[in-house]
């Protein structure tokens, strides 16, 4: 990573737990980390385990950890670290610059993505943010993911409107459910001749001839969950 030191001061140490299963880049983050003032390196780990294991112990405020550990991957352990102690913040420190791995560590619990190549001052950076509850996202991760995601946007088709009525949908469903049109008629409150008439409209509009291919047809066109 590259140099840079930050002025930001506050009365107490945050604690901080390093992760790594990289002796040279744990050691060379603690290190970096020790220089500043507001921050405690509390703990070091190089597995999974122990980072739980430690984190239990030592009671740190943030976590940075790395994704690929040798005994389960920082996605779980993050996900198990928040179960177990939801005050404590987690802050990936990664390689990876997919926005799979974005993504999947935002969903275990993680409250920020840094980059192992961005420079220091940024990790002390979103150390620092994580711990004040805020979401802190590698700039170069946080612009490509927005920009990836509006062109991906941009080039779905449009979702095509429903052919059916809201009641139509209404009865659909009850019919798929296995109501018959009287059962039907009194749940909804109308009469069963009506929902004769709403049943053959929706059967005309799939292009159905019974009910099997009504239920095939409005399951291919999303209008029932598969």
């Amino acid at each position: 990573m590259k140099g840079g030191k930050s002025v930001e001061r506050t009365s107490q140490p945050l604690r901080v737990l390093v992760v790594d299963d990289h002796a040279l880049v744990r050691e060379g983050v603690a290190a970096l980390l020790r220089e500043e003032p507001d921050l405690e390196v509390v703990g070091e780990a190089a597995d999974g385990k122990t980072a739980l294991r430690l984190a239990e112990e030592v009671a740190p405020d943030v976590v940075v950890m790395d994704i690929g550990l040798p005994d389960m991957n920082g996605i779980e352990v993050t996900r198990q670290l928040r179960a177990k102690l939801p005050g404590v913040r987690v802050l990936a420190l990664t390689v990876h610059e997919k926005d799979e791995y974005m993504e999947e560590m935002l969903r275990s619990g993680a409250s920020g993505y840094v980059l192992k190549k961005a420079a220091a001052l940024d990790l002390v950076a979103a150390i620092r943010r994580v711990c004040r509850g805020e979401v802190a996202l590698d700039p170069e991760m946080a612009t490509g993911y927005v920009l990836r995601r509006s062109l991906h946007a941009q080039n779905e088709p449009p979702v095509p409107p429903s052919p059916l009525s809201e009641r139509e949908r209404e009865v659909l469903q009850l019919i798929a459910e296995g109501y018959t049109n009287r059962e039907i008629a009194r749940l909804l409150s109308i009469s069963e001749k009506t929902v004769q008439t709403h049943r053959g409209n929706i059967m005309n509009k799939l292009r159905a001839h019974n009910t099997a291919e009504l239920l095939r047809e409005a399951r291919r066109l999303d209008l029932l969950p598969n």
